[in-house]
């Protein structure tokens, strides 16, 4: 999962993003309006958390601006501002949650997940072959098995399934996996692609992570 904060109180937007990605998530950062609803428009987040007061334009424009494009992706507001006033102005302008400094990391925390929970409908489980996985529980099977994953490998493994029947290009892999944006050794791809062959006790005929030599992987069911 990957999250935009636009904060530009810089001890608060450090402290956001070491707790953030030690709990696994994906952390990019504006510290003001103008490059916040740039970086918003141009990336692909699940979520937002945005500063009521920015430099350049405020929180709310951002919000307004960016639900043009993005209806679906949740919002939350970070701001010292606690009326009912501004809690309802703030939710007019498309934010789903509200937070009133100061806070505590693990109810933001809880916040956060509650607004990436899968809503009804959405697809929380996927399989390829034998082997299903539970983005909710973060639990992965083959038939009745449980297998037992590093948050790493659980990243690819899901990404891959996410992109069945699809080339996933090891410089994609990357990017989405490992947070890594910059001219990098894809090696480490490969290392986990056969520590997840092993623990998956994936048989030269269950061929269902396919190597695309030169390219990448791609995630197969076989009939």
């Amino acid at each position: 999962m990957r999250i935009l904060i636009i904060e530009d109180e810089t001890g608060i937007l450090n402290f956001l993003k070491q707790g953030l990605e030690e709990e696994s998530y994906a952390v990019d950062m504006a510290m003001d309006g103008h490059k916040g609803l740039e970086m918003a428009l141009s990336g692909e987040y699940d979520l937002l958390l945005i500063d009521w007061m920015l430099p350049g334009i405020s929180g709310i424009e951002v919000c307004r601006e960016f639900r043009k494009l993005h209806p679906k992706t949740p919002v939350i507001f970070l701001t010292a501002r606690d009326t009912v006033q501004d809690t309802i102005f703030g939710l007019q302008a498309g934010a789903n949650d509200y937070i009133k400094k100061p806070f505590s990391f693990e109810e933001l925390l809880e916040r956060i997940k509650v607004q990436l929970r899968p809503q009804s409908g959405e697809q929380a489980e996927f399989t390829l072959g034998p082997i299903r996985i539970d983005t909710q529980s973060h639990q992965v099977f083959k038939a009745s098995e449980e297998i037992k994953l590093t948050q790493k490998e659980f990243g690819l493994l899901e990404y891959l399934i996410r992109n069945k029947g699809k080339v996933c290009r090891r410089s994609r892999i990357i990017e989405s996996v490992w947070d890594i944006h910059f001219e990098y050794n894809t090696g480490v791809i490969d290392v986990y692609i056969n520590s997840l062959r092993k623990k998956l006790k994936l048989a030269k005929e269950e061929d269902y992570i396919q190597t695309i030599r030169g390219v990448g992987y791609i995630a197969k069911d076989i009939y």
